[in-house]
């Protein structure tokens, strides 16, 4: 009780703050990033290199009203084939650009839905990413698999093309919350789509669940992460769902007066946080949870977690490369994003350049506040010397700014003698301590709750 008074008067439950899977955040991109600038980075990537690959697909058979991802409703095949010939394209340009000997530590297949795409098409597109980026040794092809859109040649399809992490979103397995974020995903056919991704060898399973969601309560989402672990998911995130109406639109047929409140929301998490640690898995960062032997356990003891736009991962590469309509690419020079619509990022690829249309080129107190960020998000501590030493840091002023920290956030900061540490109870308040470092203006860009 005293803990959460104290929250209360750090303002955690008023609070709206960035998830921080990017620093600067996405709202604060411009249009001086475009295609040339795109193509340079590409081009700037060193032989032999290892990159990450991400690949958008925003086609959905229909639209979940809480998802605020950039997405499209569609019945018909017809686009998801016509747009899968973008990727093609998009993917020979990016192989004209790259230098030799370049290989992938990461692919990823996200959306909206990748296992719209039909199996023939899915096998054309995974040969076209190999060809133009062959994969390098103990790389990770991770997809997003929807149970209600995947069959016996689709997986067939994934499986035979290397993919060997998959992931599924099960949100809450509840029919009542499922029917009013409107979601329609058994347990049964989610548990169906998990035994033919176990059956065709695929080791690594991720699933996504939420908590913040309209009717939603402590014995609610227990029972639904029950029912999650009975799958075995090697690496959960548990996500506080993000109610942004004047962001997705869709997200206006979900009844905000049945929303939990932010008190009720952190209760949710730390029910559903407990079960999870009780099951023998790790806590990673602030919202994941991982089995020992899963990469995300392994690096966050090695001191290698890092943070993107997918949330936590174990991912070193310096280049995090989009394909796809929206997609968002992270270079050592910065950050750049392809057009959203799908029809301006079709021509763009049919004119014979990148869409890209906006971005953000980093300067060095970027680099420098992106890794502190990073650290306490990953870490919940950040080293004082490595900020002087790796990112030039003027030590004076990093003593003030973790100076300042400390008294804002009372005794849920510690100065220690490496830097800035966040012990276990301030740990509900690390984005709103992150945000203490986010040298942007954040008053318009309408980020979610804090919990």
């Amino acid at each position: 009780m005293e803990q959460e008074s104290q929250l209360t008067r750090l303002g955690l439950f008023d609070a709206r703050v960035p998830r921080y899977t990017s620093y600067p955040t996405a709202p604060h991109f411009a249009n001086d990033v475009g295609p040339s600038e795109f193509a340079q980075w590409i081009e700037a990537i060193p032989a032999g290199a290892s990159i990450s690959l991400y690949m958008h697909v925003p086609f959905c058979r229909r639209l979940c009203w809480f998802c605020a991802c950039r997405t499209q409703g569609t019945q018909s095949d017809e686009p998801v084939r016509a747009y899968a010939e973008t990727l093609l394209a998009e993917l020979k340009m990016l192989k004209a650009r790259l230098a030799p000997g370049v290989t992938l530590s990461r692919l990823h297949w996200g959306g909206g839905t990748p296992t719209l795409m039909p199996a023939d098409m899915m096998r054309r597109v995974a040969g076209a990413v190999f060809e133009a980026v062959p994969m390098g040794p103990g790389a990770e092809f991770s997809v997003e698999i929807d149970p209600n859109e995947i069959d016996a040649a689709r997986m067939d399809a994934l499986a035979e093309s290397g993919m060997n992490r998959a992931s599924i979103g099960v949100q809450d397995f509840d029919p009542q919350i499922q029917e009013v974020i409107g979601r329609d995903q058994s347990y049964e056919v989610t548990r169906a789509a998990v035994d033919m991704i176990r059956e065709r060898g695929v080791q690594s399973l991720n699933a996504d669940i939420l908590y913040g969601l309209p009717h939603q309560t402590p014995r609610k989402i227990a029972e639904s992460v029950q029912k999650l672990l009975s799958l075995g998911p090697d690496r959960v995130a548990l996500y506080g769902y993000a109610h942004v109406p004047w962001m997705a639109r869709r997200q206006t047929l979900i009844p905000s007066d049945h929303l939990p409140t932010p008190q009720e929301r952190l209760e949710l998490f730390e029910v559903a946080r407990k079960l999870f640690v009780a099951d023998g898995y790790d806590e990673i960062g602030i919202d994941h949870f991982a089995l020992p032997t899963d990469g995300l356990s392994i690096a966050q003891k090695n001191g290698l977690l890092r943070r993107n736009f997918q949330g936590y991962t174990d991912d070193l590469a310096a280049a995090l490369v989009g394909m796809g309509a929206s997609s968002i690419s992270r270079f050592p020079q910065g950050y750049a994003q392809n057009a959203p619509a799908t029809g301006a990022h079709t021509g763009a690829i049919r004119d014979g350049h990148f869409s890209t249309s906006r971005g953000h080129v980093f300067t060095a107190e970027d680099k420098m506040r992106a890794r502190l960020i990073e650290a306490l998000m990953c870490d919940f501590k950040v080293s004082a010397q490595e900020l002087t030493r790796d990112y030039g840091a003027d030590p004076v002023a990093l003593a003030k700014m973790f100076s300042s920290c400390a008294e804002k956030f009372e005794d849920m900061v510690e100065i220690t003698t490496e830097g800035l540490a966040i012990p276990e109870k301030g740990r509900p308040l690390t984005r709103m301590i992150a945000r203490h470092f986010d040298a942007y203006d954040l008053s318009k860009a309408g980020h979610s709750s804090a919990i």
